[in-house]
């Protein structure tokens, strides 16, 4: 396995570095409820000897604020091996100040780059010291924004397929009147063997994305993400026991813990839970997500961040697919060495590099950096 690091005598954590790198789209972009032109990295690495985790987040830079004048000190000292620790330290440390939203990336950021330097120091590959299940994980081709043309559309998705990636998703939401056609021209695009899967971001009402999921069924669709908010469990519910026989109905992407998921699973909204490292609380969260849909029977997708949720999709036994979202697969190529690349439709962890398998490439990031501490 690939690695210059040498055992430290200590296994205390020294310190946490933080950083973060806003970085333009290549196109403007927008779905249902938001429009950008921009991606904020937020990146740790937590230091143990000569040895360096690796973790992230996508999130505003003050997440990384949060890291630097408050995680970094709770952190620092503690033993690199209990990570568990370290997860359930952090959480406390943020009560007074919320334990979702930005709390909640910064903690899984940190916990991402702890599982990371456990690994190494352990010398394994982050999925075998989780517990593989499987060697690799199908993916979908994520994009397709409201923004795009039909032409950009058509070309970024059949490019997806015509690479052997056999699922592709696109945005809807931002002019319902105007997605029969959209999804329709996607279809085109991508011929009939794909599977095409529709992402609406909470844009529409209960009966306005029942209508429009018998529309997208007459086109293929075979998944409907966040038709409604997913704050209405209802809706959700409502969408799924009523929608078209064959399109599973999914969210859970703005989970920040537990509970939320267990609402959602209780609620028995979703035919998939989507849970995201980069918001839940990074591996630690994940790990709680995937057990939680398991005691549901139910399957768990990652949402974006794919060099990350590589390792943990192929140790979840209920994951059935990861989101190979463009933003972020542009971004981690740029950023990162070791960045794994789509064969067959799947990622597969190269077990031969230790941890995530990936280093940051800070010549690459220094002229996007917004933060530094």
């Amino acid at each position: 396995m690939t690695s210059t690091a040498l055992r430290p005598s200590s296994t205390n954590v020294d310190t946490l570095e933080v950083s973060a790198y806003t970085i333009p789209t290549d196109l403007p972009e927008s779905d249902g409820t938001l429009e950008w032109d921009k991606t904020t990295i937020v990146i740790v690495h937590a230091k143990c000897g000569g040895v360096s985790g690796l973790g992230y987040t996508y999130a505003d830079a003050s997440t990384a604020e949060l890291i630097s004048g408050k995680l970094k000190d709770v952190v620092a000292g503690r033993n690199a091996m209990d990570v568990a620790g370290s997860w359930l330290a952090m959480m406390q440390s943020v009560r007074n100040v919320g334990q979702r939203g930005i709390a909640a990336m910064a903690i899984s950021a940190v916990d991402v780059a702890l599982w990371d330097l456990k690994a190494k120091l352990l010398r394994l590959p982050l999925v075998k010291l989780l517990g593989a299940v499987r060697a690799a994980i199908p993916v979908y081709g994520s994009g397709g924004f409201t923004s795009y043309s039909r032409e950009q559309i058509q070309k970024q998705l059949s490019g997806w397929t015509r690479s052997g990636i056999r699922m592709v998703k696109m945005k809807v939401g931002r002019k319902p009147e105007d997605d029969p056609q959209r999804v329709s021209a996607a279809r085109e695009a991508i011929g009939p063997g794909a599977e095409l899967f529709v992402d609406a971001n909470g844009a529409y009402s209960r009966k306005q994305a029942l209508d429009l999921a018998f529309q997208f069924r007459d086109l293929g669709v075979s998944w409907f993400e966040e038709p409604v908010s997913s704050d209405d469990l209802e809706g959700l519910r409502l969408l799924r026991n009523q929608g078209p026989p064959g399109m599973a109905i999914a969210a859970g992407e703005y989970g920040y813990y537990a509970g939320y998921f267990r609402r959602m699973l209780d609620a028995e909204a979703v035919d998939v839970l989507q849970a995201d490292a980069t918001r839940c609380g990074g591996v630690t969260g994940f790990l709680q997500a995937s057990a939680l849909g398991t005691a549901h029977s139910m399957q768990i997708s990652a949402h974006t961040a794919p060099a990350i949720h590589i390792h943990l999709c192929c140790a979840a036994p209920n994951a059935v697919h990861l989101e190979y979202f463009h933003d972020h697969v542009r971004i981690e190529n740029m950023l990162f060495d070791g960045v794994r690349q789509p064969a067959d439709g799947q990622l597969t962890p190269d077990v031969s590099r230790l941890g995530l398998g990936l280093s940051f490439e800070r010549s690459e990031a220094k002229k996007y950096q917004v933060h530094q501490a």
